[in-house]
């Protein structure tokens, strides 16, 4: 069998990752390993996905930090979007607090395209609260109480008022992405979204 830096998941063709495409990642620590997800972690880790988002125009409805992977899902919001570039990018970056902790990724994160039936608002929403409920599913909260893990969240560049468990937190997330689909990152705007 190939050592774990030797194999490589199989990819879909590059196009598959540019532009509006919704991909869940899923980036687990080497050997499984647990003790790195500590306050101060997960500060940088927002610091880098906030850095991450906006260099490569990606919108993060969800992120949730368990004891030995992370999971995540980035939506594309602009055509020069590139998941494919930006997860090397975040890698890179998140990998000098991993080391200063004592850890490391495994050599490759996991990705899951998004197919147009998963992409419907209904669909799309179950797999959020399901991959919000993986601290419950793990015992690291009690039933029915996933929303208070302190690990999980969503990142919305320039947006920081939103969150996840804000009553009308979908209608606004939709309607912010396709205000930035259209308006950019890379233009100043005063408008609100409400």
């Amino acid at each position: 069998m190939p050592s774990d830096e030797k194999r490589h998941l199989p990819r879909l063709e590059q196009s598959a990752y540019r532009g509006p495409s919704y991909v869940h990642w899923t980036m687990t620590i080497r050997d499984r390993r647990t003790g790195w997800l500590i306050p101060a972690f997960n500060y940088k880790f927002r610091e880098l996905l906030t850095h991450t988002a906006f260099r490569y125009a990606i919108a993060c409805p969800i992120y949730c930090l368990m004891p030995d992977h992370l999971h995540m899902i980035w939506i594309g919001i602009d055509d020069r979007s590139d998941q494919l570039k930006a997860t090397r990018y975040f890698r890179k970056q998140l990998a000098v607090p991993l080391s200063k902790l004592g850890f490391e990724f495994q050599h490759q994160p996991h990705d899951h395209v998004l197919q147009d039936d998963e992409r419907q608002e209904t669909a799309f929403e179950n797999l959020v609260d399901y991959i919000a409920r993986n601290p419950e599913r793990r015992g690291l909260v009690p039933a029915d109480r996933y929303r208070d893990y302190k690990y999980t969240g969503c990142l919305i560049p320039g947006y920081p008022e939103l969150d996840l468990w804000q009553l009308d937190f979908w209608p606004r997330f939709w309607r912010t992405c396709s205000f930035l689909r259209k308006a950019g990152l890379f233009r100043p705007c005063d408008e609100e979204i409400h």
